[in-house]
């Protein structure tokens, strides 16, 4: 039987390189945006559903697509999320709440879905893409810093919670890579990161022994942040 994998967000940038290095890999991949891609009809493996996971109900609609068609879910990749540049003093009202409700409750509500089945079976493996802003403050963070530090805090109690049921959870913090939130920048782009690395680093966080876990990665260009 094939292993199974969740993988939100995964029509674009990070989310679409995991999408495809497990598909390659022979895992089921079951997917998410809030616009589908047609290119992904034509990778094996993967199935899609259209959702935006800002709202509760569509989080838990997918989740009840997914154990429909899988009666177990191996792994699960909470990579929606969504940057809005500003800062705390000065951006638009109702920034907060939208970055929260789609960067945090997202991951919060689908890991409830899916975590319980994993502690019955003493296995799976929860990712969270998190950020380098989850543990640095950027002038023009903002909301984004907000989400992103809560994301990464929701990483930490969770592996404590689930360590004595063998449940592993990894936070993966990357800087700079060159995603759609990057368009139009003026650098080039050799100066980020690939898509391609950090799901290259989830492949290798679950290929280790369940034994061990690595508990946090953190990812920057080779020239530092930007």
């Amino acid at each position: 039987m094939k292993k199974t994998i969740v993988v939100t967000g995964g029509t674009k940038g990070i989310g679409r390189a995991i999408v495809e290095k497990f598909a390659r890999e022979q895992y089921q991949v079951f997917t998410c945006a809030r616009s589908e891609d047609p290119t992904l009809a034509a990778l094996e493996n993967v199935i899609f559903f259209r959702a935006d996971l800002s709202k509760k109900q569509e989080v838990l609609a997918f989740a009840d697509l997914v154990k429909q068609q899988a009666p177990r879910i191996d792994i699960l990749v909470n990579n929606t999320g969504f940057f809005i540049p500003g800062q705390i003093h000065n951006e638009n009202d109702g920034t907060l709440e939208a970055m929260i409700e789609t960067n945090v409750y997202s991951a919060y509500y689908l890991t409830r879905a899916f975590v319980g089945d994993m502690i019955t079976a003493k296995a799976g493996h929860i990712f969270n893409i998190c950020s380098t802003a989850s543990i640095t403050a950027y002038t023009n963070g903002g909301s984004y810093c907000i989400s992103k530090f809560a994301l990464l805090g929701m990483s930490k109690v969770l592996r404590e919670e689930l360590k004595p049921h063998l449940v592993r959870v990894t936070s993966i913090l990357p800087g700079a890579t060159y995603t759609n939130s990057w368009a139009g920048v003026d650098l080039p782009i050799e100066r980020f990161m690939r898509s391609e690395d950090v799901a290259e680093v989830i492949w290798t966080a679950y290929q280790m022994p369940a034994s061990t876990v690595l508990e946090e990665i953190l990812l920057r260009p080779q020239l530092g942040d930007i």
